[in-house]
């Protein structure tokens, strides 16, 4: 098997083992990818910049490794789509914003570290919502990306770009980062896989910073075990982080290779559902708590109130941190440096670079955050989302006395039409309602196809959360529902994804 078509179609896993025995070379493999890319990217506008020269080099230096006999790791050779979120020495990083346009930085996230550490092929950087801040990814400052499924539509954000390389099969693996979902919920509107892991589980060093209570990296695959094999791969304790988790990896491989709800107790939270969520959508989820049923796990209602009041409060929290956070970026030290002509001050200088450089929403987000922590208003806005915060963290601990897991759907629609709520920043929130609740809380949660929405025949997502460090349990309900889903159904992106 040499051909592109059927190389681009494999798993990472079945990639990795075809490069380790030699039926494949790292090089075949990346060179597949790069004409898969040139092919349909342009259409898909997946990545913000493909690192050609240094795909190949990685590549040779993996095929070199095997003909010395070297013992190479469970992804080694395997590309992957890395959001331009993390530092890349030598690399450019936007961070989808013009701010950052053209800056290229001196060193690597420790995440971007442990994936060549591990012998991943890095194809590029990929397009996303400008600092995170959307669930479309039309916010990015370089123009928006399609959905695989109808390029009409939004691919999910903020990692639209990550989500849709993976459903275009530009890449078998991706990176993403996940604030409010924007991991979940791309890999739901795109019928991919999408984990968060426990906040503090994947380091955050190198990952620019949107909302640092919030944000978390995490893998993106089109399969269970892959994410699972990427999850080893970049997670474990950072001194670099000071928020990093000083505590052993969970066993996330071997329960994505023994996946089993059998004898486990599993949460349906009543807030999930309701008014704004699509039918087809329910449909699905509905289909899915009675496959799980039948899989042999016991279904329990939850009742959550404060999750009703997780939208509101992380729409405090989130642009609170983001003021703070974005205050760095003063056109002064590096990126964008708007009005220095020598006739405006440095204030005016940042002014000018910043009006320049940031677009819309990170503008409105600013704003609001300033506004919420302005004296006067702390207590009353971000003070109170913060105590939100604790119901809703306090909620979870509840119920996972009661339940192992909790599953819903990750997003109350399928994707929307590139445009349709870019007038609408409320609608746009909406996107990320099931989402939310796991950030504000730090729990561990994945998004896994579950079918097509028979309305529009465009992928859904079921979401899984499960309390933090349990990460394990997402890959041992994840790959059971979606060996039954196969079994059942066939994969819903290997079988049905259009091809471009």
């Amino acid at each position: 098997m040499t051909d592109n078509v059927n190389i681009i179609k494999l798993t990472a896993a079945e990639t990795a083992e075809k490069i380790a025995s030699g039926e494949l070379t790292a090089v075949q493999v990346a060179e597949a990818h790069l004409a898969r890319i040139e092919a349909v990217d342009e259409k898909v506008h997946a990545f913000l910049h493909v690192d050609r020269e240094g795909a190949l080099a990685q590549a040779r230096a993996v095929d070199e490794k095997r003909e010395r006999g070297e013992k190479l790791g469970p992804l080694a050779g395997v590309p992957l789509a890395l959001k331009d979120i993390f530092t890349t020495e030598g690399v450019p990083t936007t961070v989808g914003s013009k701010i950052l346009e053209g800056w290229i930085p001196p060193y690597d996230a420790t995440l971007t570290k442990r994936l060549k550490a591990a012998d991943v092929v890095i194809l590029g950087k990929t397009n996303m919502d400008e600092f995170a801040m959307g669930s479309s990814t039309e916010n990015s400052a370089f123009g928006p990306t399609g959905n695989p499924w109808d390029l009409t539509r939004i691919p999910g954000g903020s990692g639209g770009g990550s989500s849709a390389a993976l459903a275009s099969f530009q890449a078998p693996l991706a990176i993403g980062t996940d604030t409010g979902g924007s991991i979940r919920q791309p890999a739901a509107v795109t019928g991919t896989v999408g984990v968060k892991p426990t906040y503090g589980a994947v380091s955050r060093f190198g990952m620019v910073a949107f909302s640092s209570s919030l944000d978390q990296g995490g893998p993106c695959a089109r399969t269970v075990l892959d994410a699972a094999l990427l999850h080893e791969v970049i997670a474990g304790h950072d001194p670099l982080d000071s928020t990093s988790i000083d505590e052993p990896v969970p066993q996330v491989v071997e329960a994505a290779r023994n996946g089993s709800v059998a004898g486990m107790r599993i949460g349906v939270v009543k807030q999930f559902r309701g008014e704004g969520y699509q039918a087809g959508v329910i449909q699905r989820f509905d289909e899915s708590v009675a496959l799980l049923k039948e899989l042999g796990a016991e279904i329990v209602e939850l009742d959550c109130p404060s999750f009703d009041l997780a939208l509101s409060a992380y729409y405090l929290i989130a642009p609170s941190e983001c003021s703070s956070n974005l205050a760095r970026f003063d056109g002064l030290r590096y990126g964008l440096r708007t009005g220095d002509d020598g006739g405006h001050s440095a204030e005016e200088v940042t002014s000018l670079t910043r009006e320049a450089g940031f677009g819309p929403e990170v503008k409105r987000r600013i704003m609001l955050g300033t506004y919420a922590l302005s004296s006067g208003y702390y207590d009353a806005y971000y003070g109170s989302a913060q105590k939100v915060r604790t119901l809703i963290k306090r909620e979870f601990d509840r119920s996972f006395e009661q339940v192992d897991v909790i599953v819903s759907p990750t997003t109350p629609t399928t994707a929307f039409a590139i445009g349709e709520r870019a007038d609408d920043p409320m609608a746009m929130y909406l996107a990320d309602l099931c989402t939310i609740p796991t950030n504000l809380a730090g729990n561990a949660a994945m998004s896994l196809p579950c079918g097509l929405a028979p309305e529009d025949n465009l992928p859904v997502g079921l979401q899984i959360i499960a309390p933090v460090m349990k990460d394990d349990r997402l890959y041992k309900v994840g790959a059971a529902v979606e060996a039954a889903f196969v079994e059942k159904w066939g994969h819903p992106l290997l079988e049905e994804a259009p091809s471009l």
